[in-house]
C-alpha cells in the first residue's frame, strides 16, 4: 500500500494527471476486525503521509486524493465475525484539490443502516473529481454508440460543500 502511494506521488510530481491505486483485501465476510486492524492502519498511515507530503511540497491544492470503495459493509456482524456487502451506505475520503476539506458531509442513523441527512450520490463524487481535474462537467458530453451526446454523469454539479 505505502509503496503504491509513494509511486503515485512521484507520478504526480512528474506531471501525470490521474493515478489510480488498487488496495484490495477488504472483502471482510469473515474476521472483519482482524482485517480492519491489519489493513486499516496501513491505509491510514499511507494516505495521511501522502496528504502531508503533498501539502509540504505545495501540491495539495492541485491534487485531489480520493479514497473510496464500491459499497459499504453491513451494520451487523455475521456468523463468521464479518460484514457483508451493504450498498445502502458507504463512505469516501476526499482531500486536496483546492476543496474545503476537514468536514463530514452527511450522516447515517445511529446503527449505520441508511443515510439520515444529506445523502451523497456516487455521481456527485465523480462530478467533483471531474471538476477538480478542470473538466467542465456541466457541459462535457461523449457520444454513445448511436452517436447521441451523453453527459459524463447525470448529477453533474460538484458537491457544493467542497467547491
Amino acid at each position: 500500500c505505502n509503496e503504491q502511494i509513494l509511486m503515485a506521488r512521484r507520478l504526480v510530481e512528474a506531471g501525470v494527471r490521474s493515478v489510480t491505486l488498487s488496495y484490495g483485501r477488504w472483502d471482510s465476510h469473515g474476521k472483519n476486525f482482524d482485517l480492519v486492524r491489519d489493513h486499516g492502519s496501513k491505509l491510514d498511515q499511507g494516505v495521511s503521509a501522502l496528504v502531508l507530503d503533498l501539502e509540504e511540497r505545495g501540491m495539495l491544492n492541485d491534487v485531489t486524493v480520493l479514497v473510496w470503495g464500491e459499497f459499504g459493509r453491513t451494520p451487523r456482524i455475521n456468523d463468521g465475525a464479518g460484514r457483508d456487502h451493504w450498498p445502502q451506505v458507504s463512505c469516501a475520503l476526499m482531500a486536496g484539490g483546492g476543496m474545503r476539506t476537514g468536514q463530514a458531509i452527511g450522516s447515517t442513523n445511529r446503527l449505520g443502516e441508511y443515510a439520515a441527512s444529506r445523502p451523497v450520490h456516487v455521481q456527485e463524487i465523480i462530478g467533483t473529481a471531474y471538476h477538480n481535474l478542470g473538466i467542465d462537467v456541466m457541459n462535457t458530453t461523449l457520444a454513445d454508440p448511436t452517436g447521441r451526446p451523453q453527459f459524463l454523469v447525470d448529477l453533474r454539479e460538484p458537491m457544493r460543500e467542497l467547491v
